[in-house]
């Protein structure tokens, strides 16, 4: 079917001039608000994926689009059915785009003003478009390919030259929908401006891991954690932010605050660097393996051996600074012939035995590897004190 639709914009020297309202949202904040054929958004924006270059420096923040939806929608956009997509298209400008006033009317409410927002076209590569599409990716797809003339739709956009802000935005709009997990952490790092409370208590271990898996020369987990833009990594990353939340909240990375209670991250970075080095150099036959093959790279290993690092960490001087890796791994060593990251089986301090490959990432057994690995170094450390 083809329908036909009438375009009220104008283009003067290559400049798109759509009417808009200007709407104050906030100090220094405002939203414009207007209708354009949806087949001409991609003259006027790109959909940034995620995606990280070849120093690591992420770019993009969009996930990729979902095909059966973009062709469940467009299948509804072709039909006789009067298709009505009622939700608007939110998009982020750079400053390229100007808002002019119209002259003033009658009075309304201060916080509303007309006038024409005016747009740059652009012949460049697609990533020089003036505008990011935040929300609405698969809305555009299926009107972008649907076999109509035109499709009028509801358009809601901000400006700003910002990277970081776009990311902000595009994490509190989507952090109510379906939206994976691991797409939010690996934003986070890179995202400023106002973030809901659990977002932003996130973001220091977010920063954390970003680091671990993307430091080629210092950290030992160099791309071993899955991420969106990492997806051959073996551990998970949720079972590294576990860990990270765990030290931070009452463990070893939580001294290192300044008198502001502001964080240390580099110092907090040597610490895992080092013991982290510190278990590849103890189990290298459980290292960088599927967790099907190696429980230390299994949630249930990670987590527990995080509980160690505090640990060994709270029983060093402070004043004696970092331990490095060979002090970790002299330590990690009194316990290494009582894990079985592999191979034969655990038995626990209440009586359970357990085949190595049937410890689960259960709170009961993270919490049963965690309780031994940490007394059986106590239980090392003492005797290796009283010889």
């Amino acid at each position: 079917m083809t329908k036909t639709g009438t375009d009220t914009s104008s283009t003067t020297a290559k400049k798109l001039r759509l009417p808009a309202l200007k709407i104050q949202q906030g100090p220094g904040r405002s939203l414009y608000t207007f209708a354009m054929d949806g087949k001409l958004v991609p003259q006027i924006a790109t959909v940034s994926r995620i995606r990280r270059d070849g120093e690591t420096q992420l770019h993009g923040y969009q996930r990729p689009e979902v095909l059966a939806h973009v062709a469940a929608i467009r299948r509804y956009i072709e039909t006789d059915a009067s298709p009505l997509l009622p939700n608007a298209i939110v998009i982020a400008f750079d400053n390229r785009v100007r808002f002019e006033p119209a002259p003033a009317d009658e009075a309304g409410p201060d916080y509303v003003e007309s006038g024409t927002l005016v747009i740059p076209l652009t012949n460049g590569p697609e990533h020089d478009r003036p505008g990011f599409i935040v929300d609405g990716q698969q809305r555009c797809a299926a009107i972008r390919e649907a076999n109509v003339e035109a499709f009028p739709i509801s358009i809601s956009a901000f400006i700003a030259n910002d990277t970081a802000d776009q990311r902000s935005q595009f994490i509190l709009v989507n952090s109510t929908k379906a939206l994976p997990k691991g797409l939010i952490h690996e934003l986070l790092p890179g995202a400023s401006g106002a973030l809901p409370t659990p977002l932003r208590v996130r973001q220091l271990p977010a920063t954390l891991l970003e680091r671990l898996n993307f430091d080629a020369v210092r950290s030992p987990l160099h791309r071993m954690i899955q991420t969106p833009t990492n997806p051959t990594g073996h551990i998970k990353d949720n079972s590294v932010l576990r860990m990270l939340e765990n030290s931070l909240s009452d463990g070893a990375l939580y001294r290192f605050r300044n008198d502001q209670a502001l964080p240390n991250a580099g110092e907090m970075l040597t610490l895992l660097y080092n013991f982290w080095s510190a278990v590849e150099q103890t189990f290298p036959e459980a290292w960088n393996k599927p967790p099907r093959k190696s429980r230390l790279m299994h949630g249930a290993g990670i987590i527990s051996m995080g509980y160690l690092m505090d640990a060994i960490s709270h029983t060093r001087d402070e004043n004696e600074g970092i331990p490095d890796a060979e002090e970790f791994a002299a330590d990690l060593k009194l316990i290494a012939d009582d894990c079985r990251w592999t191979e034969g089986e655990w038995t626990f301090g209440d009586g359970v035995v357990r085949k190595w490959n049937d410890v689960q990432n259960t709170p009961r057994d993270i919490q049963r590897v965690a309780d031994f690995l940490q007394n059986r170094y106590r239980a090392h450390r003492s005797a290796s004190m009283r010889g």
